[in-house]
């Protein structure tokens, strides 16, 4: 995702509402006019600093958000903050408790209020993405033609890593859309007999979802997150230049229009330049 992109996402009330409400009680905190007037009468001079409390809340919450952004795999900024706003949220409510019940109380009913109002924006954008409902249409579907080429994710939908990956997927499903490079989806939470086959472990500390493999002619060829030589599990960051570089997809787009004959080459090469 561009910066671009992820400014213009960052834009929508979703994000910023919840960024506000992640600094709420530090900004509340440094912001002389309102702390003289929710904290105090205005007989202490320090209450505008935070205590020795309240900043150990502020580090743990710092160290938290950092530890639970890695293991989501989360590569960029929309990423970080959508993966964040859970555990800001709790270390506010608790800075606002700390300070008055009340305040933690009214906290609460607002982080309840605008979850209902401002559902986390999902992906809409344009894809091209075949979903398999059935293990044996998935297997049939990989060799039926051998000149195609397929990248499979093997997904469950409560993974917070398939999560953030989709969009990517989305993305580059809609970039590299071919008649011989095609990319499908299974989720491996209702199939566990295809995630017993290409030895995919789909339990709650699995660190191998989402898994992406290629598959040309029907095997194998390569997958990430892959096993090292000693049966080590290397950790692999799902961003869209990552999988584009991994798999070579741009050689492999190039491959699949060269397969096809020339009046759909000319149609494909004009879809491609519309897109852009």
């Amino acid at each position: 995702m561009t910066w671009k992109k992820q400014l213009a996402t960052l834009a929508m009330p979703y994000y910023w509402v919840n960024i506000l409400m992640a600094l709420s009680y530090l900004l509340s905190k440094k912001t002389k006019f309102i702390c003289t007037r929710i904290f105090t009468l205005g007989e202490e001079d320090d209450v505008c600093d935070l205590d020795s409390r309240e900043a150990e809340i502020l580090f743990f919450l710092l160290i938290v958000v950092m530890i639970r952004s890695r293991k989501t795999g989360s590569v960029t900024m929309i990423n970080y903050l959508s993966s964040s706003f859970l555990y800001t949220k709790v270390a506010n409510a608790i800075l606002w408790g700390y300070a008055d019940f009340r305040f933690g109380l009214g906290f609460l009913l607002m982080c309840v209020l605008v979850g209902m109002v401002l559902p986390e924006p999902s992906y809409r954008g344009p894809e091209h993405i075949t979903y398999f409902r059935n293990s044996q249409v998935f297997e049939d579907e990989l060799v039926r033609d051998k000149r195609t080429s397929w990248l499979i994710c093997f997904y469950t939908v409560w993974n917070p890593s398939c999560v953030n990956f989709a969009p990517v997927f989305a993305e580059l499903s809609h970039e590299y859309n071919a008649e011989h490079l095609r990319f499908g989806k299974i989720d491996i939470g209702r199939f566990p007999d295809v995630a017993q086959k290409y030895r995919i472990s789909d339990s709650s500390f699995s660190r191998q979802l989402p898994t992406v493999v290629l598959f040309q002619q029907g095997k194998e060829v390569d997958r990430r997150p892959c096993v090292d030589t000693k049966g080590k599990l290397q950790k692999f960051f799902f961003s869209s230049d990552n999988v584009r570089a991994t798999f070579g997809l741009n050689q492999l787009y190039k491959q699949a229009i060269e397969r096809l004959p020339e009046p759909a080459k000319k149609a494909t090469s004009l879809e491609s330049k519309k897109s852009k």
